[in-house]
């Protein structure tokens, strides 16, 4: 590792925020490339990743998971609705509610989309053979989460 001076720090480049942000950047401008063809961006892919199962899921537990406020839900849902991804409809149980389940060309943007992210993600990750990368994985998500609770 490169360092500063002969204190044996890190220059400033070498931080860990500027190192996540760098890379971040550049994961982000491949995953742009790879779901270009399909017309959607991260976030829809994991909302149509989470609409898989076999069960529609309510608007409210779609924002629940993806941790989207309801107004962000309801555009998300809209945009994927417009691109004949989703369809919504009144739950059978609460006509208060919307559920939101694939299309069937959801389903196959969803898994079109899904290999080329794998493949976005493999080739990511072999800049760092050493990272495996469901524990790496299980190591953002443990930071991503609020640790002030």
């Amino acid at each position: 590792m490169a360092t500063d001076d002969d204190t044996g720090s890190p220059p400033p480049a070498y931080r860990l925020h500027y190192l996540l942000k760098r890379a971040h950047l550049q994961l982000a401008e491949l995953v742009g490339q790879a779901l270009e063809p399909y017309g959607i961006d991260p976030r829809e892919l994991a909302a149509l990743t989470l609409l898989t199962g076999d069960d529609a899921l309510s608007q409210q537990d779609l924002a629940r998971q993806l941790q989207v406020d309801r107004t962000t839900m309801v555009a998300l849902v809209d945009r994927l609705e417009g691109l004949d991804l989703v369809r919504r409809r009144p739950d059978p149980d609460d006509r208060r509610k919307n559920v939101v389940e694939l299309t069937e060309h959801g389903r196959r943007t969803g898994a079109d989309a899904t290999r080329a992210m794998d493949v976005v993600e493999r080739d990511f990750l072999a800049a760092a053979p050493e990272l495996v990368p469901a524990a790496f994985r299980d190591t953002l998500w443990s930071l991503s989460r609020d640790f002030r609770h």
